[in-house]
């Protein structure tokens, strides 16, 4: 029997490494009547998200729901099965009382059977009349609609001072004789990862009464490690069906594996065959571009044979050697950083309330051609008006231009996008003051007169675009950076485009 699930803690007491976040989700459960809202649990794989929630349905005393990766989850299943138990409780006959749901897998809801299934999630959420828990190991590739209406509890590693005594006491139990040395080797190598650890140790004590250092031996364990292994198939060995059939065993989204491809293909093809490959890729992304715009799922099919067997098929037969194969380089500048996430969602999220767009089309449309246009706030004018229609602070007007936060070109952009502002809240205010403030608003100068609009000078002027029709009356005024600002690089990048 695989002791991960012999051994797997009974009560929230019996859990370890994540105090914190279990001490919060007992406090979740016994206050939902409260607040009535699902939770995710997030964190790494093997760090006891699953194992946390199944203690929890056990110490409530809560019968459990669970639907899991195994399962099809379309929008008719998840309303079918998780809706029924979630909005009534009522799953089986006559069943009264609370219910705990639990969702495994919920940042992994893509393929063709799930079309659907993530907007009947968060509508699923919205309504539920039991508690809900969603487990996730990547928190960011869920939706924004689906992390803003659940809490969230992050399950950090387990150290290894947490994984020692949960080994000792597993080969007590299992009459397996140990060496310290051994114990500790095995937790060191898996720090952060209690799951894994218990499966080595399992591994390890296969057929022996004791165990020393040098028994130890690696067992399997869910990671995303086997990309670079798949990256040796559809780059170097496998023929264009071996590179398809592998691509279903590795545990990324097409929109993350058009990356990983993209991003190491040059360092194997060269010449004519890199430029078939790239011709496939190309193909695949617009696959993937009508999967963003239908949310047709289906599309998925198309995208994942053109990335993979189609770069295998562009190959001029195989390759040897070892490559050096690294995640994609939009990645290493993003860091997955969620400070950097959370600047890059608050404007997107600004964009997409004062225009009308979706998040998805202000993250992908919108803020790349505004970091062009501002690009390290050379078009000073835009940039104000830019920071001014979106109220944006210094860090998200940083993060558009590339221009340092602290910089006082950036302090001053926001300064006048601030007065930008005031001024245009008291010309519409429809009160004493309309039509008073005009060009120059807040130094005293008198509005325009004879009926010329401020929008017919911005036109006189020379028709600078700007958004939201607000323009500054210096635009003939020579542009003077503050400081040490004129000697910024020009090659320096905005943060926004380490996102697209």
């Amino acid at each position: 029997m695989d002791w991960t699930e012999k051994y797997r803690p009974s009560t929230l007491s019996e859990v370890r490494g994540n105090n914190k976040a279990r001490d919060s989700l007992r406090e979740w459960a016994d206050t939902w009547d409260d607040h009535r809202q699902a939770v995710i649990l997030h964190g790494t794989p093997g760090v006891g998200k699953t194992s946390a929630a199944h203690a929890l349905a056990s110490d409530m005393g809560w019968p459990t729901i669970e639907l899991n990766a195994s399962d099809s989850r379309t929008k008719d299943v998840i309303e079918r099965v998780a809706g029924e138990a979630a909005k009534s409780g009522t799953l089986t006959a006559g069943g009264s009382g609370r219910r705990l749901v639990v969702m495994d897998e919920a940042d992994n809801i893509h393929g063709n059977a799930d079309r659907g299934g993530a907007r009947a999630i968060t509508s699923l959420v919205k309504e539920a009349g039991q508690p809900m828990i969603l487990i996730a190991n990547e928190y960011y590739e869920m939706s924004n609609g689906l992390r803003n209406n659940c809490e969230d509890i992050e399950f950090s590693a387990v150290q290894k001072r947490s994984i020692v005594p949960v080994l000792r006491d597993i080969c007590r139990k299992e009459g397996v004789e140990y060496t310290d040395a051994a114990i500790e080797d095995i937790a060191e190598q898996n720090s952060g990862d209690l799951r894994g650890a218990i499966k080595d140790l399992q591994a390890t004590a296969e057929g022996r009464d004791r165990i020393e250092a040098d028994d130890y031996v690696s067992g399997e364990r869910d990671t995303s490690s086997g990309i670079f292994e798949y990256l040796d198939v559809v780059l170097k060995e496998g023929d264009a069906e071996d590179a398809l059939k592998g691509s279903y065993d590795v545990d990324e989204t097409p929109d993350d594996l058009i990356n990983w491809i993209e991003d190491n293909m040059p360092k194997d093809y060269e010449g004519a065959e890199l430029a078939r490959a790239y011709h496939a890729l190309s193909d695949a992304d617009r696959w993937l571009g009508r999967v963003r715009a239908t949310q047709n799922y289906s599309f998925w099919r198309y995208a994942g044979d053109a990335m993979t067997a189609g770069v295998a098929a562009a190959r001029d037969g195989k390759k040897g050697g070892w490559t050096r194969y690294g995640p994609p380089s939009y990645w290493s500048k993003l860091g997955r950083s969620k400070g950097a996430r959370s600047t890059r969602d608050h404007i997107a999220q600004q964009i997409a309330t004062i225009d009308g767009v979706s998040m998805r089309t202000a993250r992908r449309e919108v803020m790349p051609f505004l970091a062009t246009m501002t690009h390290h706030c050379k078009n000073r004018e835009l940039t104000v008006a830019m920071a001014a229609t979106y109220e944006l602070e210094a860090d998200h007007v940083s993060f558009i231009t590339g221009s340092g936060e602290s910089t006082n070109k950036v302090q001053s952009i926001v300064e006048d996008a601030e007065q930008l502002r005031a001024a245009a809240a008291v010309e519409h205010s429809g009160g004493a003051f309309e039509g008073a403030v005009a060009n120059g608003a807040g130094d005293g100068t008198e509005a325009v007169e004879s009926g010329e609009t401020e929008d017919d000078e911005a036109a006189d002027d020379g028709g600078q675009a700007t958004l939201g029709g607000a323009a500054s009356d210096d635009s003939d005024e020579p542009q003077e950076d503050v400081g040490s600002d004129a000697a910024e690089d020009d090659d320096q990048q905005s943060g926004l485009s380490d996102f697209m």
